[in-house]
């Protein structure tokens, strides 16, 4: 069974330096410059996602968000009028 897998062009204008950069780098790891680029860009982009996607705490802000999952607050009269609110609302539907 043979896979296909489309593919897209990307271009950028860089400058010589940092093309020549990219060139030695490339070459010290044996790749070719589209390979080391391509794969550089790969692990940014992966970065960039872990970290829009991925909350960190601190050690004390992982203790105080245990504790409120395991102690919650008594729910306020306005949180008790919200979710009287939305049980009207989802037994009018």
């Amino acid at each position: 069974m043979s896979v296909t897998m489309s593919t897209a062009r990307l271009e950028a204008r860089i400058s010589t330096d940092l093309h020549a950069m990219l060139k030695r780098a490339a070459d010290i790891q044996g790749r070719t410059m589209t390979d080391f680029v391509v794969a550089a860009v790969q692990q940014a982009a992966h970065q960039a996602i872990e970290q829009s996607e991925v909350i960190r705490l601190s050690v004390a802000d992982q203790v105080s968000f245990a504790n409120a999952l395991q102690t919650p607050p008594k729910p306020t009269l306005a949180l008790k009028r919200a979710f009287a609110q939305r049980r009207k609302l989802i037994n009018a539907q």
